[in-house]
């Protein structure tokens, strides 16, 4: 293997497939009203809620993995480690959702949704400094993401809202929503590069 170049191909196709299962494992979580009336689907709406939050985030992730991806020319054992950071994170998800809805949104459960998030983000924060260092600082990656102010905002508001969780919940709820903000804007950054690469 020495001397041959690791291509992202199948680091790729392996996080496509994780994402999937992960979104698969949230769906198979929700359940079902207990009634077939609005009322019983109102009773439904605070675990609804939280999995379109998480189907919003994993998608974020799994967009900008699959954007990020394309500015990648090689990959090395850093980066599969950094990557399986982030699909750790990842995967716990579909857990942290169970447990905010059996326990009513706990202070102690919503914390945790930060801290999974919050971790979730350090992971692809890792990603993207494993591939810049096994691509160059003058890669198209590294020239993309720049000083990254949006992955340390996330993590920022990720690590405010964690102890926030336990003086109100809802405002915890509300820097996660606003960290999907941040990443809905879109973010033409690597499509510039390559652009201009052409």
């Amino acid at each position: 293997m020495s001397g041959r170049r690791m291509g992202p191909g199948r680091l790729e196709a392996f996080t496509d497939g994780v994402v999937a299962i992960i979104i698969t494992i949230m769906v198979l979580e929700l359940k079902v009203p207990e009634t077939g009336d609005l009322h019983g689907l109102a009773g439904s709406a605070p675990v609804l809620l939280a999995y379109l939050l998480s189907f919003v985030n994993v998608g974020l992730y799994w967009n900008n993995h699959h954007h990020m991806f394309h500015a990648v020319d090689r990959i090395d054992g850093r980066v599969l480690w950094a990557n399986l950071c982030l699909l750790f994170w990842l995967s716990l998800v579909p857990f942290v959702i169970r447990w905010l809805d059996e326990s009513q949104f706990a202070a102690g459960a919503t914390a945790a949704y930060g801290i999974v998030l919050g971790l979730a983000a350090i992971g692809y924060t890792l990603t993207e400094r494993a591939i810049i260092a096994c691509n160059g600082k003058t890669s198209a990656v590294a020239r993309a993401i720049g000083s990254d102010w949006k992955g340390w905002g996330s993590i920022a508001l990720y690590t405010l809202a964690v102890p926030l969780a336990f003086v109100s919940r809802w405002i915890a709820i509300g820097l996660y929503v606003a960290v999907i903000g941040l990443w809905l804007i879109p973010d033409r950054r690597i499509s510039r590069v390559l652009d201009a690469a052409r």
